[in-house]
Parts: C-alpha cells; sequence; structure tokens
C-alpha cells in the first residue's frame, strides 16, 4: 500500500508531454478548490535523484504553486519496469 508523503513544489520536474496539456482555467479552478477544502487528492511521483518526476496530478501540482505553497501530498511510486 502506499504512504502519502509531503514533497517540496521546488523539487518537482515535470515532463515536456504533459506541460503541454495544462488547462490555466481548471488550474484557477482547482486553486479556488483547495482554497476552500485544501488538497484532497494526492498527486504520484517517482524519484529521481534529488528530485521528483511528476506521473500524475499536474493541475493540482500547479494550482498549489498558484497558491504560493511550498509544499504538496502525494504518493511516491517506483518506476514501472519493462
Amino acid at each position: 500500500m502506499l504512504k502519502k508523503k509531503i514533497f517540496p513544489i521546488a523539487a518537482f520536474y515535470v515532463p515536456g508531454k504533459r506541460r503541454k496539456t495544462l488547462d490555466p482555467d481548471k488550474v484557477m479552478a482547482l486553486a479556488e478548490d483547495i482554497l476552500a477544502n485544501g488538497q484532497k487528492t494526492p498527486i504520484r511521483v517517482r524519484a529521481d535523484g534529488d528530485r521528483f518526476v511528476l506521473l500524475e496530478g499536474y493541475h493540482r501540482l500547479e494550482a498549489l504553486r498558484a497558491l504560493g505553497e511550498e509544499t504538496v501530498s502525494g504518493f511516491l511510486t517506483r518506476a514501472a519496469l519493462h
């Protein structure tokens, strides 16, 4: 079972393919919801040396960044072995 952890937002790398999917309206709506209710759904990340690679939750991450937050809650997963 995955354990929820707190990660520093500054330590994230977002792959270029994922960055192209950003919807600013969705980020603002999520930011408003997070202000009212807190972060309800953790993001998913994997470790890559001293940084973390975002796997899921780009809009949540950017909403928290827009709010000036320094941390995000998430699940640390391992890279899939092929």
